[in-house]
């Protein structure tokens, strides 16, 4: 199918069906997935998975890779941007509206993250401002060291981190143990307006 710019939610919803016919599932990222039913029509899956947003540097890839699988194993969603970001899509944008819909910001701190310039600094600054919006005990950011690193001052004076060395089981164990706890205490989602 060729690409163009689709205009209005009908031209979308006829993309859909189109795809739908075709045999195709269609992912919308944050929503669900449809499938075609083999029947004419086609099965919503929603995902109601939490999104865990997962911000490092290029340098630390295979870590992150390493924790995207053993959070999706766990049951959660990790948002990872090179898994997510499609090809023309204005990534500034799209990273910052997945911090602002994701349920939690991991802050992967590493020797080559916390003093490099970039992106990394400028996510972990909108994440810190997503964070001051959340009720005062709630718990969203939450700084992972992958290595031996200084934790930022800023960080350090208002967040509990997690290490990941050198027992790596023990350190996901207590991410995920506390996201549960977390997700318990918070009110349940509301369902989709049709």
């Amino acid at each position: 199918m060729t690409r163009r710019k689709w205009s209005s939610s009908a031209e979308i919803a006829f993309l859909v069906r189109k795809c739908l016919e075709e045999g195709n599932l269609v992912e919308i990222d944050g929503l669900g997935v449809f499938r075609p039913d083999g029947s004419g029509g086609f099965d919503f899956e929603p995902n109601t998975r939490p999104r865990i947003f997962l911000a490092y540097v290029t340098e630390d890839v295979a870590w992150v890779d390493r924790i995207g699988v053993a959070l999706d194993d766990s049951g959660f969603d990790p948002w990872i941007d090179r898994h997510k970001l499609v090809p023309g899509q204005n990534w500034p944008r799209a990273i910052e509206r997945a911090i602002e819909v994701s349920d939690f910001f991991l802050a992967c701190l590493s020797s080559h993250s916390v003093s490099k310039r970039g992106r990394f600094q400028a996510e972990l600054r909108y994440a810190l401002d997503c964070a001051a919006l959340m009720p005062q005990d709630g718990i969203f950011f939450i700084p992972v060291r992958l290595d031996e690193c200084a934790v930022p001052p800023a960080i350090a004076r208002s967040f509990q981190y997690v290490d990941l060395f050198p027992h790596w089981e023990k350190g996901i164990r207590r991410i995920t143990g506390m996201l549960r706890k977390e997700l318990r205490l918070r009110p349940p989602r509301r369902p989709l307006a049709a």
